[in-house]
């Protein structure tokens, strides 16, 4: 038997719209439609501590952690960009978008520079000792999902556009594409190598694109998320492990899968969560995986007083069995 993953003590009391592990060490931060980000201790028996926390003045919509360790960065949707401090408690406002802000992360080799993507259309660049940005991206649309990795930085918006930068020239558009899924795009995640990223849409598939057009071959899409009665659920969250680049995949339908795209196998899946899981993450190390059980919006602000009830964020053990690479299958 396979032991209980760990329900993480006093969680966000709405949505949980973001999970971010540090790099430096197990410390958990979650940004929530409560207009809170939270940070909670992971202790090696599993169990976790909550630390601190911080507010904004509207739901919060993405959340990530400093390179060193030292800060948490978020935004949301009262257009702010706000900063914690972790050793001092303190939260400054670090920049600021016309509409909410939907993903902020921070860059690879630089210590002190941000990314922001937002509903205003734009990614704004702001290096933390200024209040101005150092660079601005007009996006053809909303940026709906953002992600980077060494000098590779992707952005997915509205109408299924994906712009795609080389962060050594970072306010031009390296490559315009199209979502190779025909529905709204829901996540995007950059392999770990940087050669490449994978696409989630709100109708059960997932895009592996390589950015080399020498790989042109190896790009495909899947269909994962679905039931045995043809229901097919959003992919709202796509994270890679951080030492093997598999990656794991989760639904409104409360599955969460892991997979291996060159082999082009399913790993494992986890036991069905009761609710829709929102937002995903590894730790550094890659054995602790971080699912969030919330409401995702996909079904607007009806539903949120039927299914938003549930809020828990919850910790699998990860096997290195159930997340290595697999030689491919046999044809």
């Amino acid at each position: 038997m396979e032991a209980p993953d760990f329900e993480v003590a006093s969680p966000p009391t709405d949505g949980i719209s973001g999970v971010a592990f540090s790099s430096q060490a197990d410390l958990l931060a979650a940004s929530s439609w409560d207009n809170m980000v939270r940070i909670y201790e992971v202790q090696p028996s599993g169990n976790t501590v909550p630390k601190c926390s911080y507010t904004h003045e509207g739901p919060v919509l993405c959340v990530d952690w400093s390179k060193d360790g030292m800060s948490v960065v978020s935004g949301g949707s009262d257009k702010a960009v706000r900063m914690y401090n972790v050793n001092t408690g303190q939260t400054t406002q670090v920049g600021a978008h016309d509409e909410p802000i939907k993903a902020a992360k921070f860059l690879d080799g630089q210590s002190n520079i941000l990314a922001t993507g937002s509903w205003d259309k734009t990614i704004k660049y702001w290096d933390l000792r200024s209040p101005q940005p150092i660079g601005t991206v007009a996006l053809p649309e909303r940026c709906y999902s953002m992600d980077t990795k060494g000098d590779l930085l992707v952005a997915a918006t509205a109408d299924r556009s994906v712009l795609i930068f080389n962060l050594s020239n970072p306010t031009t558009i390296f490559k315009q594409a199209i979502s190779p899924l025909k529905w709204q795009t829901r996540s995007i995640s950059c392999f770990i190598d940087g050669q490449g990223y994978a696409v989630s849409s709100i109708e059960g598939r997932v895009g592996i694109q390589y950015l080399d057009e020498k790989d042109a071959a190896k790009c495909f899409s899947f269909k994962c998320h679905r039931d045995e009665t043809k229901n097919v659920y959003s992919v709202n969250s796509i994270s890679f492990h951080p030492v093997y680049g598999t990656f794991s995949t989760a639904g409104a339908d409360g599955t969460v899968s892991f997979w291996d795209k060159d082999s082009k196998q399913r790993l494992k899946t986890l036991p069905k969560a009761n609710g829709t899981i929102s937002c995903t993450a590894f730790n550094s190390t890659g054995n602790i995986f971080c699912y969030a059980v919330s409401y995702d919006w996909t079904k607007g602000y009806k539903y949120h007083a039927t299914e938003g009830q549930v809020n828990k964020l919850m910790l699998h053990a990860v096997k290195d069995e159930d997340i290595k690479p697999r030689a491919p299958k046999k044809r």
